[in-house]
């Protein structure tokens, strides 16, 4: 998906060790936040190898006679004239035991092949461990596909963009010293992608159309024309793949249908089948007829990888929308003509977790994440429902350009309002946090970035000290990623003084900051918490390492002496280091001194300190366990978790979107936990609200949408 508009690793260790501190037998305390999913993780500490030695291809002989060819500018399978209809379904966007649903949404709604993106950094979450349980089962995945009856396209990158953090390269990346070169020849870069195919291809081997699977073509990198040139690059992927996979498959790639995109991504000649993508809209003919100067004669039957049934939206916009009707007849002119196309989206799903995307404007300032819902106004919505214009729309143009009549369509996923939840009991952020133990504390002169304390996502809490002047003292930092709340306290003061919040700086707007004079009988604690929203996925300023990036200046002169805590919310798919919540973990909250807990309720209301917020809520029946949606339209901004589960953020003070997505899977009969971060500004009722549908209309309502050009960018 595109946006339309060095020292050694070992020395890197070494520069995190000087920075760690300690030996205390006490951990950060966090089992506020800790969840547990599916999966175990393996690691897999295995040296980086040659594509060579897994290249076991010749066991998996073709013997079934099946076969999928491009020949005479058509689909071949075997042996007669195939159109491709697809879509994508991404399955780390879907809960599991959600992913038959969907797809047979997506059969109903006529399509025979799902396209799906592979991300790098859910499926190698650190170093060398390497996961393929849970969200991250995709073979689980695709042997569901091929059971339904569906081909699959796949698209394993190594950089698939599909406004997932970083385009799906893994965080640990800015811990090595120097950075890896990403899409590029650089040699430490191709090792890593080496080591990461040779554990992802070999599992796509016998799910191949001609060993009897259901993949027909493996995508090389993603729309790389638009990024850059390095040929060489493209052809060692092409090496690896045909390594692993053998000289069957077909392998494709997909670019921007313009000269210079496809000029820079494709590779001319039948080794690699070039396919294109467009503005939906926009004649394809013309674009499919520069498409088949990049491929062989006779082998270029045209294709849109990516046909746009609606677009995505970043915080602060107003829901980005599209017209069923028009998007049909778009999707008409292709298929009338014989013409392939892949539906972007068919089903959007949900960015869970801390997995959303950002882009960017005119410059790495002009900083847009993407929302917690990808809904993108497919035709199958973020819950499944299917009751709507454009999925009646595109299933009536499809159904006229197949031999067979299309399946019946599915029933949309019930859902249930559980009713309010009243939050009772809290623990500000800080208070998780040991300051005096040195354990999980890293030292340095200089801010650290986040992924130098081993915080790949999320937060991490910078601490430092000043002397107070009268009238106070301006605060700026000139590279923050992405936004930082600023609090100051009194160090010598023991009477349970809370931390006071001063203001917010955003990396879009790069604020500067009055401290006030306060008067501390010694120097003055100041606290930055700094969230990372988000990696950037598309363009020139994808490198976009997280947490404070520059020197701190106070009143023009550099800060010095910081402490840095990493704060481990727990993302997607990870398995916990700590135990669930339970009553036990609530009481343990309760062991906070009297005076402090008096402080606490005091404060419960008003405070803008950060804090977490938790709650129950019962479901009576088995069969009364639905999807839901938990409406924070009150609330400022934080993360919310269900039974342990990381939904994902929220920011209705920003917008659009008001509601979290739950799907039922994650409830239970009986007794069901919320928890809920909230950075700012809680519900003065302490209340969220249970409900059946999805809001989209928080925020400021005339703000204007971040205009995207939805044309390629060249």
């Amino acid at each position: 998906m595109k946006i339309r508009s060095k020292k050694s690793c070992g020395e890197a260790s070494k520069l995190v060790a000087m920075a760690k501190k300690g030996s205390s037998k006490t951990t950060i305390f966090f089992i506020f936040i800790s969840f547990i999913l599916f999966c175990a993780i393996l690691p897999v500490f295995a040296p980086l190898p040659s594509f060579h030695s897994h290249s076991s291809h010749h066991s998996h002989r073709n013997t079934v006679n099946r076969k999928f060819e491009i020949a005479s500018d058509r689909f071949w399978r075997d042996g007669e004239p195939f159109q491709i209809i697809g879509g994508d379904v991404h399955y780390f966007r879907v809960h599991p035991e959600y992913w038959e649903d969907r797809l047979l949404k997506a059969k109903a709604l006529g399509l025979n092949t799902i396209q799906t993106y592979v991300p790098w950094n859910l499926h190698e979450p650190a170093a060398g461990k390497f996961v393929f349980e849970g969200f991250a089962n995709i073979e689980a995945f695709l042997n569901l596909c091929h059971k339904l009856g569906l081909l699959v396209m796949i698209r394993p990158g190594p950089y698939i963009c599909a406004e997932w953090d970083w385009g799906g390269f893994p965080g640990w990346f800015y811990s090595m010293n120097p950075t890896p070169r990403l899409r590029s020849s650089d040699p430490t870069y191709l090792q890593l992608v080496e080591r990461w195919w040779g554990n992802l291809l070999p599992k796509f081997l016998p799910l191949l159309y001609y060993n009897g699977g259901p993949i027909i073509m493996v995508q090389i990198e993603n729309e790389f024309g638009s990024y850059g040139d390095d040929k060489a690059y493209l052809h060692h992927l092409v090496t690896l793949a045909r390594g692993h996979l053998g000289h069957d498959v077909i392998l494709y790639t997909t670019d921007g249908g313009v000269r210079e995109n496809l000029e820079k991504g494709s590779i001319r000649g039948d080794a690699v089948f070039t396919a294109v993508d467009f503005s939906t809209g926009d004649d394809p003919w013309p674009i499919f007829k520069l498409q088949k100067e990049f491929n062989a004669p006779g082998k270029s039957p045209p294709l849109s990888a990516e046909f746009y049934t609606g677009w995505l939206t970043h915080w602060g916009e107003k829901i980005a929308t599209t017209d069923a009707n028009l998007t049909a007849a778009a999707l008409e002119n292709i298929l009338q003509k014989n013409g392939s196309a892949v539906l972007y989206m068919a089903h959007g799903g949900t960015n869970f977790g801390f997995y959303n995307g950002a882009n960017t404007g005119v410059d790495e300032a002009d900083y847009k994440p993407d929302l917690t819902s990808y809904d993108y106004d497919a035709p199958i919505r973020e819950s499944g429902d299917v009751d709507n214009s454009k999925f009646n729309d595109i299933r009536r143009v499809i159904a006229r350009y197949t031999s067979v009549p299309l399946p019946s369509v599915p029933s949309n996923n019930e859902k249930a309002r559980y009713g309010p939840i009243h939050l009772q009991r809290k623990a500000f952020l800080f208070d998780t946090l040991d300051f005096t133990n040195s354990t999980n504390v890293f030292e340095s002169e200089t801010p650290m970035p986040m992924e130098y304390v081993g915080q790949l996502f999320g937060f991490v809490l910078y601490v430092t000290e000043y002397r107070a002047k009268r009238g106070g003292r301006i605060l700026f930092i000139p590279k923050l990623h992405d936004r930082a709340q600023v609090f100051i306290s009194c160090p010598s003061e023991e009477n349970g003084a809370r931390p006071t919040y001063v203001g917010t700086i955003e990396r879009w707007l790069n604020n500067k900051l009055s401290l006030p004079d306060v008067k501390c009988h010694s120097k003055t604690n100041l606290f930055i918490l700094v969230e990372n929203m988000g990696r950037i996925n598309y363009g020139a300023f994808i490198f976009d390492r997280k947490g404070i990036l520059s020197s701190v200046y106070l009143d023009g002169e550099k800060v010095k002496g910081w402490k840095m805590f990493p704060i481990p919310l727990h993302n997607l798919n990870e398995m916990s280091t700590y135990n669930p919540i339970t009553q036990a973990s609530y009481s343990a909250f309760s062991e906070i001194t009297s005076s402090r807990k008096k402080l606490i309720y005091k404060h419960e209301n008003t405070s803008k300190e950060p804090a977490f917020y938790s709650g129950h809520f019962s479901i009576d029946k088995s069969s009364q366990v639905m999807d839901t949606f938990i409406s924070v339209s009150n609330w400022g901004k934080g993360i919310v978790f269900v039974n342990n589960f990381n939904i994902g953020r929220y920011w209705p003070l920003r917008g659009p979107q008001c509601n979290l997505y739950v799907p039922a899977p994650l409830l239970k009969q009986g007794d069901n936990s919320l928890v809920i971060l909230e950075l700012e500004s809680p519900d003065p009722e302490l209340v969220v609200h249970t409900v059946d549908e999805p809001d989209f209309t928080c925020g400021s309502s005339g703000m204007s949408l971040h205009q995207l050009n939805k044309q390629k960018v060249t």
